[in-house]
């Protein structure tokens, strides 16, 4: 396994804004009342209230990135409602500054198509993620734009062999390989959260969710080779020790609860 490593996550809301510029709802109406006649809207042709991926507005956005200097976690947050464009932009200069392998969970059905959509309608810069060989002769032959090629690893997809009815959700399958999975929320409820004004639980539950994907990546590079048993469990204790250093501070409270429901030996 060669450094550095990026693995990413997003949470989304419906985006209001774009609700309204697309549909005809009095001005005067709340946030709230667009949502609910579009959910009603919805409702009656069947569908279900998930909003399409154009439509799914970037609230959080985590990554873990794994260098040779250690392990880091951080997250991109819209803490004013108008900064969805610089989180992205500042994810893709990561990309374009490290040249990392990209890590996700479904990624590839959700997180990038998100952030494709979202990157254009906010005029974002990508050069190097969507480089397909026109810079790079390299990157002809692995890009992080196809689903075949390894430089963006979709674990969901790959495990699955590309085929969505064999697709396992991260938290099942971290939770059998002893690890934390999800604590107490998941994504159906980041909306509600958000509704709430509980941003700091949205961005720590991605938090979670983010280094379960990189504990997950690390498991895949035992079995293919990529890790030796030895290495495997020295990664292991540097997550273990890291973590319990982020858990000291007292604003994140959700390390100490992963550190307790970690069951790996």
């Amino acid at each position: 396994m060669t450094w550095p490593v990026l693995v990413f996550d997003i949470e989304s809301i419906p985006d209001v804004a774009g609700l309204r510029a697309l549909g005809d709802y009095p001005s005067e109406w709340s946030d709230t009342q667009v949502y609910e006649a579009w959910v009603q809207a919805r409702k009656a042709e069947g569908k279900s209230d998930f909003a399409p991926l154009y439509l799914q507005r970037i609230l959080v956005l985590s990554v873990v990135f794994r260098g040779a200097d250690g392990l880091k976690v951080h997250s991109f947050v819209d803490r004013d409602d108008h900064s969805e464009g610089k989180i992205i932009q500042d994810f893709f200069r990561r990309i374009e500054k490290y040249e990392p392998q990209l890590v996700s969970w479904n990624g590839g059905g959700f997180d990038l198509p998100v952030l494709h959509y979202r990157g254009l309608r906010h005029g974002v810069e990508a050069s190097k993620y969507w480089d397909m060989g026109d810079d790079n002769r390299e990157y002809k032959w692995n890009n992080y734009i196809s689903r075949y090629h390894m430089r963006h690893l979709d674990l969901m997809d790959l495990l699955a062999m590309y085929t969505p009815k064999n697709n396992a959700p991260l938290d099942a399958l971290a939770k059998l390989c002893g690890f934390p999975g999800k604590l107490g929320v998941d994504g159906s409820q980041v909306y509600a959260l958000y509704q709430q004004g509980r941003l700091e639980d949205i961005r720590r539950y991605c938090e979670t969710d983010v280094m379960n994907t990189y504990l997950m990546y690390c498991r895949f590079q035992k079995m293919r080779g990529g890790l030796l048993p030895d290495e495997y469990e020295q990664e292991m204790q540097l997550v273990r020790q890291t973590v319990a250093q982020w858990s000291q501070a007292p604003d994140e409270p959700h390390w100490a609860e992963y550190l307790a429901a970690w069951h790996q030996g």
